[in-house]
């Protein structure tokens, strides 16, 4: 089979890979219905990670079961399923306490960006559906599988209730993401914080109230301004900069919570001054099994419509294009159809 690989920063080729195999007996094996280029798959594409070797990419699936290891009971050939990027056991005790994404088992499911896709600790990675879904259902499906699950989790990460003002920093698809997270959890006030008119329009579908155009201190003393000086109660950063980093903790109110899901990138935070800002930090790799039969069941009963930040779709063998695309911001996400 054919899919993406990374040579070295900017260089995604689409060539020849070895077809998946069941390797272990609790593999299974999927045929991609879709599968898309992730914000953090930008960061080695940017060359912030290195490339030791041809690397294999993605990581965002869902799909038809084709085959099964001997010890897999939880799905079977024929049905469409979801998964995590790390596969769990989903039955050690950090599982058990709903971070399957530091399962003692971790694995992390790469090489996604493919017509077919192995999936490890299948019993306790994948969620099937009660059917097969309509395509039209797809792109948002496929968005539980990791961008919607990453901006829930950053939503309830930062504590977010009825009735709060929460605000996002990042406006890319996790952070619009994180808006409808927040929404969907009873936020009064969203506060998206983005420069970017089609992004801007996409926060306020929703969910977002307010939007804030400055970034660093300016965005923070604005935060300021439409809290009467207090600062949001919660705070998803959604980047991973060090400014990013710095701007969501600064807007945060004093006992208020920052959610944190951007892959950290030379951020530091310094002692000091995190003591007195007296926040509530908790982030880090989505627990994305943990939300996937919630965030599917409100896909399926339409909801809501995650899917909408797929504003770009190509066939799988234009993959270069997408990663292009949305490292140049002509796009917010690429969905890739094999």
């Amino acid at each position: 089979m054919k899919g993406a690989v990374l040579y070295a920063p900017g260089d995604v080729r689409f060539e020849e890979r070895d077809d998946p195999t069941i390797v272990k007996p609790t593999d299974a094996i999927i045929r991609m219905s879709a599968t898309c280029v992730c914000g953090s798959d930008l960061w080695p594409y940017r060359g912030f990670n290195p490339t030791a070797e041809p690397s294999p990419m993605g990581h965002e699936y869902c799909g038809i079961v084709e085959e099964v290891g001997r010890e897999v009971t939880s799905v079977k050939p024929g049905q469409f399923v979801i998964g995590s990027f790390f596969a769990s056991d989903n039955s050690c005790p950090i599982c058990k306490a709903g971070y399957q994404s530091s399962c003692q088992h971790a694995e992390f499911v790469g090489g996604a960006q493919a017509p077919v896709l192995r999936v490890p600790l299948a019993d306790g990675t994948l969620v099937a559906t009660p059917g097969v879904p309509s395509k039209d259902m797809i792109p948002s499906l496929l968005s539980t599988s990791d961008v919607f699950g990453t901006g829930w989790f950053a939503a309830e990460a930062a504590n977010v209730k009825p009735g709060m003002t929460v605000a996002v920093v990042g406006d890319g698809a996790v952070g619009l993401l994180g808006v409808l997270s927040a929404k969907q959890m009873g936020a009064e006030r969203i506060i998206a914080m983005s420069r970017h008119e089609s992004r801007q329009k996409l926060a306020r579908e929703f969910g977002a109230t307010d939007i804030v155009t400055e970034r660093g201190d300016e965005g923070v003393a604005r935060i300021k301004e439409l809290t009467d000086g207090t600062g949001a109660d919660s705070v998803l950063e959604c980047v991973g900069t060090q400014e990013s980093m710095m701007q969501a903790i600064r807007s945060t109110r004093k006992g208020g919570h920052v959610g944190y899901v951007g892959v950290p990138h030379g951020a530091e935070l310094n002692g000091e001054e995190l003591f007195f800002a007296h926040v509530h930090l908790h982030g880090g790799p989505a627990p994305v099994r943990r939300f996937l039969p919630k965030l599917i069941e409100l896909v399926l009963n339409r909801k809501i419509y995650p899917g909408k930040v797929f504003d770009l779709t190509l066939p799988l063998d234009q993959v270069a294009e997408g990663y292009r695309a949305m490292d140049e911001r002509r796009a917010i996400k690429t969905l890739l159809r094999p």
